[in-house]
């Protein structure tokens, strides 16, 4: 049956859940159902919601006790959009206190009319020559108000030093110092110069009218993947991007703006299923968020939920899951036993913050990696790799 099933968490003083699950069901499709005659009965019978399933969870909170209730909802409510299924099952409800929407489960039929990603990992890893092992991400820094030149030494530096992935921040914009059509052309120049398989991911950004465009113009000059800060514009947008097959690049979404969708505890959405499932479903190849261990930590089993939904078989192609934000290579242990070898290690500060300046921060954090994948410890490894040594001395490890 062609069908949405939301899962929720829901809370209540009283603990009156089924009557609650009841309501949602009701609400969000016909509104009413003993009160009409039977003859309406039977014509809406086939747009009704159900509750599938109530499971009080536990917990005690401010807003009461907790439960995990399951609703589904018909296929015949809704066009086969993102937007349409989100007003369905969270619209108005969203706005009615403490609950949370944890997942989405599409039936195959309804779930094969999002594109998901176009490559993938598989993919990915064809693109950037990396097999059997975390790709390496690194991203530009401190860039704003500075040039070309400027650029052109770090996105050397970076690659130099074996980073597989190289990203604009999502700050930086299309600006007279460093225009989007100049950056695609110098990261073109200087991968084609390393004689690398690496990628330099651009962020696609402007008014939304105006992005096929853009983004056409990058790919013709060469363009090898786009960043997106896919919840500024809706993940419609990233659909639209995804399914256009001239827009023969990887997409890779930035989690720029989800938390005010995400971080609240008993309300919005839950993290992995906006930056694990939701993203993937529109068709991003990487998809990043907040690992456990930085400034910025996300609880580490929404972390691990998040690349469990961005990896899980379903009708997509995987989504390289991309933990972020406080990472160096002494972390490289509990990020290969936390995310496993599909994964990518994205570092900024942990790169460029080495004291040999990025091209040793790349090494350092290569020399982790293989270290880990030859089941040494890090100290082990440091004793011949002077830039690991260095990156341990400076950060420490886990």
């Amino acid at each position: 049956m062609n069908e949405v099933i939301a899962t929720y968490r829901l809370f209540d003083q009283k603990g009156a859940f089924e009557k609650k699950a009841e309501g949602i069901a009701l609400g969000l499709t016909i509104g009413s159902w003993t009160d009409l005659p039977l003859l309406e009965q039977e014509q809406l019978k086939q747009h009704k919601g159900h509750v599938l399933s109530v499971q009080e969870t536990g917990e005690e909170t401010v807003y009461g006790r907790g439960a995990e209730v399951k609703i589904a909802y018909p296929a015949a409510n809704f066009s086969a959009d993102l937007p349409a299924i989100l007003v369905t099952v969270f619209g108005k409800l969203s706005l009615d206190g403490a609950v949370q929407l944890v997942d989405l489960s599409l039936s195959d039929d309804l779930a094969r009319r999002f594109p998901g990603p176009k490559f993938g990992v598989e993919g990915i890893r064809e693109q950037t020559g990396a097999y059997g092992r975390p790709l390496l991400m690194s991203i530009f820094k401190g860039v704003i108000g500075r040039d070309m030149a400027y650029m052109e030494e770090q996105l050397r530096a970076q690659i130099a030093g074996g980073i597989d992935i190289v990203k604009d921040d999502e700050i930086l914009f299309d600006n007279p110092l460093t225009p989007f059509e100049e950056r695609v052309k110098l990261g073109k120049r200087v991968i084609e110069q390393s004689g690398r398989k690496a990628l330099y991911a651009v962020n696609l950004s402007g008014r939304t009218s105006e992005l096929k465009e853009k983004a056409y113009r990058g790919i013709e000059l060469g363009a090898s993947a786009f960043l997106f800060n896919v919840f500024a514009y809706g993940l419609d947008v990233l659909q639209e991007l995804a399914e256009d097959p001239k827009i023969s690049v990887p997409i890779m979404a930035h989690p720029a703006v989800s938390g005010a969708f995400t971080s609240a505890p008993y309300h919005g959405f839950s993290t992995e299923l906006m930056l694990g499932k939701l993203v993937r479903m529109a068709g991003a190849d990487f998809t990043l968020f907040p690992s456990p261990y930085g400034s910025v930590a996300l609880e580490r089993s929404a972390a691990l939920q998040t690349a469990e939904m961005a990896l899980q078989t379903s009708v997509h192609k995987p989504t390289f899951p991309v933990p972020s934000a406080g990472i160096h290579p002494g972390l490289v242990p509990v990020l290969y036993e936390d995310f496993g070898k599909d994964s990518i290690i994205n570092a900024g500060g942990g790169v460029h913050g080495h004291p040999s300046g990025a091209e040793g921060g790349g090494r350092a954090f290569r020399q982790a990696i293989d270290a880990v994948l030859a089941g040494r410890t890090l100290e082990q490894a440091a004793e011949e790799n002077e830039e690991l040594r260095v990156a341990l001395d400076l950060w420490g490890s886990k």
